[in-house]
């Protein structure tokens, strides 16, 4: 399907049934929360990469306007609702300050099965442990998907966007699954760089090297 939305790029990407608070504060951007809120429409959200908008983005519906201040600042609650590509970026629109696009909706497989997701999780909560960062999923582990996923896993905002471009269930499992056996092993290189670097000037105890035997 195609149609128009308005957009409101954003240096983030949101993922399909992510809750997001936003603090909406410019005038276009009031100005639009204000006309999708009360049409009841959602918007969309480009990811803005290297100064650019991107080509793929998420819908996202308003949920709730929680706080509207007397300058006309709003704390809104969002959901990501799905996947959208850029087919042509609409810069002015008549009466509106805020800008849209037109985009094709894109057919989202979320059930593809994958045998390695419960392996992601425990990589995930080993990540954790390495970088000393106490975070929770909002979910029991039999029902995390890759998108529950992948903001604790330590991907930078252009990994971010990739994952978002993959289609199926089982191919973002396999991104991830990838990406953790790559830092994995780089956050344990840096833990035990600062133990090093920790123990520096301590007294330490260590064995010295045995001439009988060869050997420490």
């Amino acid at each position: 399907m195609t149609n128009f939305i308005p957009i409101f790029p954003l240096e983030l990407v949101v993922y399909p049934g992510e809750k997001l608070n936003l603090h909406i504060f410019e005038e276009k951007y009031k100005q639009l929360i204000s006309d999708c809120y009360k049409d009841k429409k959602p918007f969309g959200i480009p990811p803005v990469l290297k100064n650019k908008i991107s080509e793929t983005g998420t819908l996202v519906q308003i949920t709730e306007i929680v706080k509207q201040y007397e300058d006309g600042r709003m704390d809104v609650t969002t959901k990501g609702a799905g996947v959208y590509r850029v087919l042509e970026i609409i810069d002015s629109i008549p009466a509106k300050l805020y800008s849209g696009a037109i985009v094709k909706h894109l057919t989202n497989d979320e059930n593809s099965v994958s045998e390695h997701v419960q392996k992601i999780i425990d990589g995930t909560r080993e990540l954790h442990r390495l970088l000393h960062v106490n975070k929770q999923f909002n979910k029991p582990d039999e029902e995390l998907k890759s998108y529950d996923i992948a903001h604790h896993a330590g991907l930078s905002l252009q990994e971010e966007y990739e994952l978002l471009c993959l289609l199926r269930e089982d191919q973002r499992i396999e991104y991830l699954r990838r990406h953790l056996k790559k830092i994995i092993p780089l956050a344990a290189g840096i833990e035990n760089l600062k133990k090093k670097i920790q123990l520096n000037g301590h007294f330490k105890e260590l064995k010295g090297f045995d001439f009988n035997s060869g050997k420490i």
